[in-house]
């Protein structure tokens, strides 16, 4: 069975070679479109150019960028608003025109927590994200943006509370707290072990992020086993998005659990 087509938004340039390079490496290896939506930066900015050289090494589509300022790097994007300060309706707005642009089967981005880190930036984004998604798909709601598109499924990408002892070992000496949930929201665990090459080629293209000793920067002092040990497995919290009624079905007078 082919993989569906996947649309990719995170927060800054290295969240989605970090939180779902894996995944989307897969799918575009199988033939399916890919594509990832980056909400801060600037595009002419050297960052995306990193941003760019990641997305080849994926293997998917070119740098889709919203252009708003990074929360703690006011330079990332001069003359924009940061990304926590622009008009709600207007972020959303523009994330719906890539969506129904795109036509993805399958969505990505940060979960509630905003990831491991928790950065204010990364839980916008989430929140965004899921307006952006429902909008899509009702005609009435950004007209301008395109013809309505509703997505399959959103998946949150997340670490268990199990993954901590292999992530703690690389953030607790940052003095970074940690983020995870309960193991039993997982609801998709990805062996992304094959297409680690191109997930750890994708990290190591965040240049900037590698010199200043960022996640990049630490994963690329590791040694492949222990990088392999960190990124072989990508965890997934899938929301639903259409609802899948058997044919003919009458709606259910209550709600269920």
């Amino acid at each position: 069975m082919p993989l569906p087509d996947v649309l990719a938004v995170f927060a800054h340039p290295d969240d989605e070679s970090l939180a779902a390079g894996g995944v989307l490496a897969r799918h575009a290896a199988a033939g399916a479109r890919t594509a990832v939506v980056t909400a801060t930066w600037a595009p002419d900015t050297p960052r995306a150019a990193e941003l760019a050289d990641a997305l080849r090494a994926l293997g998917t589509g070119p740098p889709r960028m919203l252009g708003y300022a990074d929360s703690r790097v006011p330079h990332s994007a001069p003359g924009r608003p940061r990304l926590l300060d622009a008009p709600l309706d207007e972020t959303v707005r523009e994330l719906v025109a890539h969506l129904r642009a795109f036509r993805p089967r399958i969505v990505l981005t940060h979960d509630a927590y905003g990831g491991l880190t928790g950065h204010e930036d990364h839980v916008h984004t989430h929140r965004v994200t899921l307006l952006a998604v429902h909008a899509a798909g009702l005609e009435r709601l950004c007209p301008d943006a395109g013809a309505p598109w509703r997505p399959d499924a959103l998946y949150l990408a997340t670490h268990p509370h199990s993954a901590v002892r292999s992530w703690a070992g690389l953030l607790a000496p940052a003095g970074k707290r940690m983020y995870t949930v309960p193991d039993d929201h997982v609801t998709a665990a990805v062996d992304v072990s094959p297409w680690l090459d191109r997930k750890v080629a994708a990290i190591l293209a965040h240049r900037t992020e590698v010199e200043r000793k960022a996640a990049p920067g630490l994963i690329a002092a590791l040694p492949d086993r222990e990088r392999a040990l960190l990124l072989g497995t990508e965890w997934y919290t899938r929301l639903a998005v259409a609802p899948t009624p058997a044919a003919g079905a009458r709606p259910e007078a209550d709600l269920s659990s």
